[in-house]
């Protein structure tokens, strides 16, 4: 089973939770928006195999798709994991940041249609939501992450 680790990045503006959500670039997402935004996430590699290891890939991977460079050592909350309905396992944390930059783009190659080449920004959007319209536009099967996430800062 194919397993990924991500980042929820939340924030508290004017006492109301917001959500950090990226939109994956390329033909296939294009004209999609509702339950096709996600957390900032990737794949665990060969060789990583601890809780450390797949904290340390979601930062990584955070990185790479928004250019974010999130602390190493900061206060992270665990949520736990989901599976996706492409059977996909994914990790999460949390981190109350306030991002404020330019998004920056990375690149990948992508056969479309067949036999032909593009280059593809792998996220093309990123963006707060307020928790009502991230729980809109997030792939559903990560709406649990914002629950666990509710109940962790509650208390």
């Amino acid at each position: 089973m194919k397993t990924s680790s991500g980042i929820l990045i939340y924030r508290i503006k004017n006492n109301k939770l917001e959500i950090f959500l990226v939109h994956n670039g390329g033909p296939f997402f294009k004209n999609k928006d509702e339950g096709y935004w996600s957390i900032p996430k990737g794949e665990i590699e060969e060789g990583e195999t601890t809780e450390k290891d797949f904290l340390n890939r979601a930062i990584l991977e955070v990185k790479e798709e928004t250019g974010i460079e999130l602390p190493k050592s900061a206060d992270y909350i665990y949520l736990g994991t989901i599976k996706q309905k492409n059977n996909k396992l994914v990790h999460a944390w949390a981190i109350d940041y306030n991002w404020q930059g330019l998004l920056r783009l990375n690149y990948l190659t992508l056969e479309y249609p067949k036999n032909r080449f593009i280059k593809i920004p792998e996220v093309d959007k990123a963006e707060y939501f307020s928790e009502k319209l991230a729980r809109k536009k997030i792939n559903q099967t990560q709406i649990p992450f914002i629950e666990r996430l509710k109940e962790k800062i509650r208390s």
